[in-house]
């Protein structure tokens, strides 16, 4: 047996005003679950606290609640001294009771076809990654969009997509889907990292969609022109300066002896739109010993168009991509950008690796540059997160580069998965909330990895916002000027 204390939030509406955490302390086994600390809590303490469970073995999706923010099933997480217990991010019944019959409600049923009949093998297994959903509603709770917009959430299209594979359903899903918000989602993966029978809702359900609705000339104006601007140039943003790639030569040298050799694929925002942070990126890797080699024939990877549904010529561009870095016989290829490195990770099948500009100076291990006189916070690109699941590299080295790090909560800013060009008013808002954040922070500056999380957080907020590349090379550059002044 072990001794812990618990925080759990309490709300009986007949008599309080808002909810409060109440302290409790229990005795539980060795490997006890939250719900076994509940029942505690009630056996011992207090028989009104409101919770539900069912089936005790993960199944039946019943009990979940939130543990330190987190939505968790109560019967599968294990119990921590110290923890916070709180309802689902729903309206509050009691305690941790939560109204679910309105989302439930809008989870779509079986249309029966006339002429229907069973699927056939491949249709089944298409199905398979989708049907395994339990309801537990961890995914709503967790979900950003929904916090701004009307958005019916990850439970509802994920059932959306799995009618649209099943050959007895005659209903129109992509009519309902685009009702029920289908483009509000930013496909930032938090819904999979919590699922408890981790549904791949954004890439199984919500890209299918999109890809779907595409065929049938329902793809956002602004998302069109996306696609258009890759098939006629290769890139996704149209270039507002010199390109990176015109400034380079193929072949960057370290400026002291070789420690190590990688390709760069620069990504289409910091070729054409913000250069200098790649730049930067290059005088990182010079400083710290590593060749980089540039092949100038790469294209856009092809991340917006998978997100956005438009898959007509991504294998073009996935051959074009690989080739240019297999023909010069590349064995790592760096990324700076989270959305880049996701794509070439999880949507290439790639005879290289591939790595974020954090996971090789991890690698590699960086001359420690001086630290900047700055209170600094970092923003988690969901790419780099979720993506990739690279929290830890950026820290680290961001630690090393300026006078103070403060952490604070991770949440998607809002321009991921086409939101920020298709709709900018629900970007925004979730942007507004990343300002908040920030300013709780009390940072002089925000870091991040990502291009679109810098311009778009820059947008939403008057503090500072950089890539992680940059405050390096400004510490290098401050250790070079100290390194004069002493001599």
């Amino acid at each position: 047996m072990k001794t812990m204390t618990i925080q759990v939030s309490r709300y009986d509406p007949v008599r309080d005003a808002e909810p409060h955490f109440e302290e409790y302390t229990v005795r539980v086994n060795e490997g006890a679950r939250v719900l076994h600390a509940l029942h505690a809590i009630r056996d011992e303490h207090d028989p009104t606290l409101a919770y539900r469970y069912c089936c005790g073995s993960g199944q039946c999706g019943s009990c979940a609640v939130r543990v330190d923010g987190t939505p968790v099933l109560a019967c599968m997480a294990e119990a921590r001294d110290g923890m916070t217990v709180e309802p689902l991010d729903l309206p509050v019944l009691k305690d941790l009771t939560v109204e679910m019959t309105p989302v439930i409600a809008k989870i779509a049923r079986i249309c029966p076809a006339p002429d229907a009949h069973l699927p056939a093998r491949e249709e089944i297994e298409a199905i398979k990654p989708l049907r395994d959903c339990i309801e537990c509603l961890c995914c709503v709770s967790a979900c950003p969009a929904l916090q701004v917009t009307e958005f019916a959430g990850p439970t509802v299209l994920r059932q959306e997509m799995r009618l649209a594979l099943d050959p007895r359903d005659s209903g129109d899903r992509i009519g309902d889907a685009i009702e029920k918000g289908l483009f509000y989602c930013t496909t930032c993966r938090r819904c999979l990292e919590v699922c408890p029978k981790e549904i791949d809702v954004p890439g199984k359900a919500i890209e299918k969609l999109r890809e779907l609705a595409n065929r049938r000339g329902l793809t956002l104006p602004r998302h069109q022109e996306v696609a258009r601007l890759v098939r006629e140039t290769g890139r996704s943003v149209e270039r507002t300066k010199a390109t990176f790639l015109e400034q380079v030569p193929e072949v960057i040298e370290p400026d002291g002896p070789v420690r190590g050799e990688v390709g760069f694929f620069v990504g289409c925002m910091f070729n054409g739109r913000v250069p200098q942070t790649a730049l930067d990126a290059m005088e990182v890797m010079k400083r710290n010993g590593i060749r980089v080699i540039v092949p100038h024939d790469q294209v856009c990877c092809g991340s917006p168009l998978i997100r956005t549904g438009q898959t007509a010529f991504i294998d073009d561009l996935r051959r074009k991509n690989i080739e240019a870095f297999a023909r010069r016989g590349i064995a790592t290829v760096m990324t700076i950008c989270a959305g880049c490195g996701a794509t070439l990770k999880n949507d290439y099948e790639t005879p290289f690796a591939v790595k974020d500009v954090t996971e090789v100076l991890t690698e590699y291990g960086i001359e420690l540059p001086a630290k900047l006189d700055i209170r600094a916070t970092y923003h988690d690109p969901c790419h780099l997160l979720r993506g990739q699941g690279i929290s830890k590299e950026p820290r680290a080295l961001l630690r090393e580069g300026v006078r103070e790090f403060v952490e604070m909560p991770s949440q998607c800013c809002g321009a991921g998965g086409g939101v920020r060009s298709g709709v900018p008013e629900e970007a925004k808002a979730l942007g507004a909330k990343r300002n908040d954040a920030v300013q709780a922070t009390g940072a002089d500056v925000v870091v991040t990895v990502c291009p679109f999380c810098e311009f778009h957080i820059a947008d939403c907020t008057d503090v500072p916002v950089k890539n992680l590349v940059t405050v390096l090379l400004e510490g290098y550059r401050k250790k070079d000027a100290e390194g004069k002044g002493s001599a």
